[in-house]
């Protein structure tokens, strides 16, 4: 039997003393458990009351075991050894974190940057690609579907052969897929994306690319009763108090590695957390740092340590620290737990994402011609263009350090927080996000990192709805080759472009500052702008 770990100390541990006992005589945990959606009360409930069916999972889930292992044996059969998965935050993000965990290879296309998309559709003989998309008519995804169909047709392979489609029942995925012959694995659509680890999206992917995905069912179930109980000494209370429960609110999370053999959750948790909890103008916002240690988190944060699976026997540090352990199965359903814990406190419906549309919205008016770009060029500096929009703060600056530098002046010097968005290759510019240690160092405040369009389906749920605290720095780039979208009228390029000046608007229009970097020349302008954001010259 698997165990969990979560001990708090400092204003974390007050937090645990302070509402737990309450959340006990709540029974809250119980009703979580029951799927009583009366729990965020009467306007998150008829939301609430189709998103609970996560808590069963770890049994509902059981027939996919048998049912993807006889797949890939199939597919092993006929020398497919190569997993792809087209799939947009909830769809992707556990996948890969189990993958990684495993040591298993998973290719994981989450973008719709040419480049990298171009890069993944290779080798057509021995992939197989699973296309996960719960509503079923994400565009990213779609678009992913059709170029590979286009692929595997090109190479003489029959597509229903190799893709499998992962999706809600009834969508328009499904009834497409079905038309072509194509492999079709429902989930359970009562479970929101988030919180979709242990559904079919999270375990297709990983059985294909070879998990042994019933361990990590194995280790969810045996914690579950333990979740579900109204104690004191439960985890998923401590750790949904220590989160949304400091007072005041250290609204800053701060997921760090501490030993942990899971590789990867603090990305997982960084949607699970973001996009639960940032709305209303209030929320958690999840710092991944990059390197943990590298820079001093602010006095508005709880540093959660993830230590080793059976606990950790250092003592947390003292300002607000939480300590986690547990395997990566049973910390799928303690984050989750908590996540609705920590929403409940302040009020928030955890199961809803009402800013996710207009950044969608404001990108198909852009596509369509009925939406205007949020701004023109103000200046250049060499291998890069400079924008700004959210309010007059750019101060007639004409260079990129003058740009950079106007911007931490509308940060709030207690609440305030940095958001780099790359919509740039996740693969080929790596080590670019790097530089949010170092700007964090040289703002002295929280700086997130995310790949475009991969954080709309995040963090961009908080960048909206959450507090306006945030100031925003947007790097694009001009595509080594664009690529079409087989039957469609657009092309990858043209689609990132209307995505990222699509989010662009909506933030200007909510009078959020977003400075605006783009690459004439992919590789000189992105050491420059990684020069600048680090304060040094190149």
């Amino acid at each position: 039997m698997t165990s969990l770990t979560v001990t708090a100390a400092g204003a974390a541990a007050d937090a645990v003393a302070g509402h737990v006992p309450s959340l006990v005589t709540d029974a809250v945990a119980s009703r979580i458990f029951a799927r009583d959606a009366s729990l965020w009360g009467p306007d998150a409930q008829e939301e609430a009351g189709k998103r609970l069916s996560w808590v069963g999972l770890p049994r509902s889930s059981r027939h996919l075991v048998g049912e993807v292992a006889a797949l890939r044996e199939e597919l092993r059969e006929q020398g497919v050894d190569r997993v792809v998965l087209c799939g947009m935050g909830g769809s992707s993000l556990a996948p890969e974190v189990i993958c990684a965990t495993a040591g298993v290879p998973l290719v994981v296309l989450d973008s719709s940057h040419p480049d990298p998309v171009r890069a993944a559709a290779i080798d057509p003989g021995r992939t197989v690609v699973v296309v996960s998309s719960k509503s079923g008519s994400t565009v990213e995804t779609d678009s992913q579907r059709r170029i590979f169909e286009q692929a595997f047709t090109d190479a003489g392979i029959d597509p229903a052969q190799r893709i499998v489609v992962v999706t809600d029942p009834g969508s328009p995925l499904e009834q497409d897929a079905r038309s072509k012959g194509q492999r079709v694995v429902n989930a359970d659509p009562d479970v929101g994306g988030r919180y979709s680890a242990l559904t079919a999206f999270g375990l297709v992917p990983s059985g294909l690319a070879g998990v042994d995905i019933e361990v990590l069912l194995d280790d969810a179930e045996s914690v579950a009763d333990l979740l579900a109980e109204d104690d004191e000494a439960n985890p998923a209370l401590r750790l949904g108090a220590a989160m949304g429960g400091t007072d005041p609110l250290r609204d800053k999370i701060y997921p760090v590695d501490h030993g942990t053999t899971a590789r990867g959750p603090g990305d997982w948790a960084e949607q699970l957390i973001a996009e639960s909890t940032g709305k209303q103008g209030k929320g958690l916002l999840p710092v991944v740092l990059r390197s943990p240690g590298h820079s001093a988190p602010p006095a508005d944060a709880t540093i959660v340590r993830l230590v080793p699976d059976d606990g950790d026997e250092s003592a947390p540090g003292a300002a607000s620290t939480v300590d986690v352990g547990g395997s990566l199965g049973a910390q799928f359903l303690l984050w989750e737990t908590a996540t609705s814990v920590a929403g409940r406190l302040p009020g928030i419906n955890p199961f809803d994402q009402p800013d996710v549309e207009s950044a969608k919205q404001a990108a198909r008016d852009l596509m369509s011609g009925d939406g205007a770009a949020a701004t023109s060029t103000d200046a250049s500096d060499g291998a890069v263009t400079i924008a700004h929009h959210g309010g007059d703060w750019l101060g007639g600056a004409t260079t990129l350090d003058g740009a950079v530098e106007a911007l931490p002046g509308q940060l709030d010097p207690e609440h305030g927080y940095v958001a780099v968005m790359a919509y740039l290759d996740r693969e080929a510019d790596t080590p670019f996000a790097e530089v949010a240690d170092a700007l964090a160092e040289r703002v002295q405040r929280p700086v997130t990192f995310g790949w475009g369009p991969r954080f709309l389906h995040s963090t961009g749920q908080y960048h909206k709805g959450g507090p306006a605290t945030g100031v925003y720095i947007r790097v694009t780039d001009v595509p080594q080759q664009d690529l079409p979208v087989p039957g469609r009228d657009f092309t990858l390029g043209e689609f990132i472009d209307a995505q990222s000046g699509g989010d662009a608007r909506v933030l200007a229009d909510r009078g959020r500052p977003v400075l605006v970097l783009h690459l004439t020349d992919h590789d000189a302008g992105l050491a420059r702008v990684t020069d600048a954001l680090r304060g040094t010259r190149g």
